[in-house]
């Protein structure tokens, strides 16, 4: 055992905390940092292993073709492209409804069927059903993104300590477990699964979200609960799904979302109240209703969107289509903008940007007007419709100022059966063990593309590159730490710590070594480490090997401190725009928590 580079490997992956603690520095630059030096150093000191194998830069990079990363990585894929075409927009309705008025009510009940979930199934497929329904929660209700996402994987994995098909790290344990002579039943580990589950739900529930409290940063999105209201024109044509709907109570039921404020049909203008009046061919309908209410319809095909095709030719089919590239946006008319005094129907906007004029939204008054005659003014919000080029053609335009953080894809309707089935198909083939995850979800992720529910552009969106970098610089320190035996040195240093205590010490002491390791290596490399260590302390102190097995599954599943604990920590990162340290604020906490319940609970039930 070479203790030159045991060392250096400690203290390379030392500075790569403190960095990543820091903040000083973006991840992706500490990442990078941290694999180069790992890279150097085994270039320009070459290690061979006791088994004469020597660490090589392909060891090293191995991590960036891991079959978890890139399985993380599809998964966010498949995962926008569930939000892109509004497939959760149903199951988060009925949520919504059953947890009442208040938001945090149904974020509760996602979470804790996620929890219930997790016990029956993989925990990763779990997070990626409901990362989509909580998105879809998260923006009606107006909740920030980082509370409710890290619930969501520390609850799927606290659910997944359960029973022993929870987690990929408790069928690992059970087999490793096997090879030596020891069998693990289905619910051997249930009892105190549930006790740690409870207390450590109770923590996530109702204290975590006072640690991480919300921020507004580079890269975030504002949410937007969808309060403002835009008044908006419907042409009724013939076939149109309005045609024909007629007034009950002043109101037309079939409206949805959208009130109806006036209709002007040919010289004569109706005003409400509506009575007994039927939409017809040539009608003209004045609506307010929120940008949500306003992208749904378009999505339904309820209003129709007239940009410029390339050749300059508005008729075209191609230019009324709503693809996936199709984005609606907010722009406010500036002070001193040549668009002030223009009417909407000859602002221009359309034959100079090829975009659509949806809506307006002005502050001191809501004219009651068609749309088409409302002359522009400063200050005025325009809800824009267009393909993604046209909007970003808006950019730097001084006299229309495009609100960036409102430029968002109109849902794909149409489209969200086909995304649902996709889904349907990776978890429900996963979960019958038919296909690796990995192969599923690379496979999923390239349907939705090639089925137009996502473009390639919102596909490469949909995860962020520090992840990338953070998990295979992550893997690099793993490795080395692993090949050096500097992992097995930590261990039996620890163990020797721990000789001569009563085996409900060492039990707990154990558990905390594995709990610390599984934060910076992976959790099944800690499992696999350490579970002929916890039978072979079990046979020396003359005990059954249940308990210390149990300690290995629930240490090695206790991942909540890093972001690279476990790959159900990476796929909210990005969706819950987490950095590192919120990890180790709110996880740290929880570690201790899963420890402190464990270390009473597991010698009341097993008799220490």
């Amino acid at each position: 055992m070479d203790s030159l580079h045991i060392w250096l490997t400690y203290a390379l992956i030392l500075v790569s905390i403190v960095g990543y603690a820091l903040e000083r520095w973006p991840i992706e630059a500490v990442a990078a940092a941290s694999l180069s030096a790992f890279l150097l150093l085994f270039t320009a000191l070459p290690y061979s292993d006791a088994n004469h194998h020597t660490v090589t830069t392909t060891d090293l990079l191995a991590g960036f073709a891991n079959p978890a990363l890139i399985t993380v990585m599809a998964l966010l894929i498949v995962g926008q492209g569930l939000f892109a075409t509004d497939a959760m927009a149903r199951p988060a309705a009925w949520l919504s409804k059953l947890g009442g008025s208040v938001g945090a009510g149904a974020v509760a009940i996602v979470l804790v069927s996620a929890a219930t979930l997790s016990a029956f199934l993989n925990n990763t497929p779990v997070v990626v059903i409901f990362i989509p329904i909580l998105t879809m929660l998260a923006t009606q209700r107006g909740i920030s993104p980082n509370h409710v996402f890290m619930p969501l994987s520390f609850l799927s994995i606290l659910g997944g300590m359960t029973t022993l098909i929870g987690s990929s790290t408790n069928l690992l344990v059970a087999g490793v477990a096997a090879r030596s002579g020891v069998s693990m039943g289905f619910f051997d580990i249930t009892a105190p699964g549930i006790a740690i589950a409870v207390v450590g739900a109770f923590y996530v529930i109702r204290i975590m979200p006072s640690i991480l409290s919300p921020r507004q940063g580079s890269g975030q999105r504002l949410v937007d609960p969808g309060g403002k209201q835009f008044l908006g024109e419907i042409d009724i044509t013939a076939g149109h799904a309005f045609l024909g709907l007629t007034a009950r109570a002043g109101l037309f039921p079939g409206l949805g979302e959208l009130t109806p404020r006036m209709i002007i049909r040919d010289d004569a203008t109706i005003l409400p109240p509506f009575d007994d009046i039927a939409l017809s061919v040539g009608d003209r309908l004045i609506v307010t209703a929120t940008r949500r209410a306003f992208s749904r319809a378009l999505a339904r095909g309820n209003l129709k969107v007239k940009t410029l095709d390339p050749s300059g030719d508005e008729s075209g089919k191609r230019g009324n289509r709503i693809g996936p590239d199709m984005m609606m946006a907010e722009a406010v008319v500036a002070p001193g903008s040549r668009y002030a005094g223009r009417t909407m129907q000859f602002s221009g906007l359309r034959t100079q940007f090829g975009i659509t004029l949806f809506g307006l939204q002005r502050k001191s008054r809501m004219a009651r007007a068609a749309l088409s005659e409302i002359r522009l003014e400063p200050g005025d919000t325009l809800l824009l419709c267009g393909r993604e080029a046209n909007i970003s053609a808006l950019r730097g335009n001084h006299d229309l100022l495009l609100l960036e953080y409102s430029a968002q894809p109109i849902p794909q309707s149409a489209k969200a059966l086909l995304a649902t089935a996709i889904f349907v198909c990776i978890v429900s083939l996963s979960a019958a063990g038919i296909l690796p995850i990995e192969v599923l979800s690379v496979c999923g992720a390239v349907a939705m593309v090639a089925t137009g529910c996502l473009t390639i552009v919102e596909a490469a969106r949909s995860f962020d590159r520090s992840i990338y970098l953070l998990v295979g610089a992550s893997i690099a320190a793993a490795t080395a730490l692993e090949r050096t035996g500097g992992a097995h040195l930590i261990a039996e240093r620890a163990l020797d710590l721990l000789a001569g205590a009563s085996p409900a010490m060492i039990l707990s002491g154990l558990f905390l070594v594995i709990a610390i390791f599984t934060n910076f290596l992976s959790n099944n490399a800690t499992a696999v480490l350490f579970t002929p260590i916890a039978i072979d302390m079990a046979r020396r102190l003359g005990v059954s090997p249940e308990p210390w097995l149990a300690c290995v599954i629930f240490g090695a599943n206790a991942s909540f401190a890093t972001p690279i604990g476990y790959q159900t920590n990476l796929l909210v990162m990005g969706p819950g725009r987490y950095r590192f340290v919120d990890f180790v604020k709110a996880g740290v906490p929880l570690v201790l928590v899963v420890w402190l319940t464990f270390s009473l609970v597991a010698p009341w039930y097993y008799g220490l």
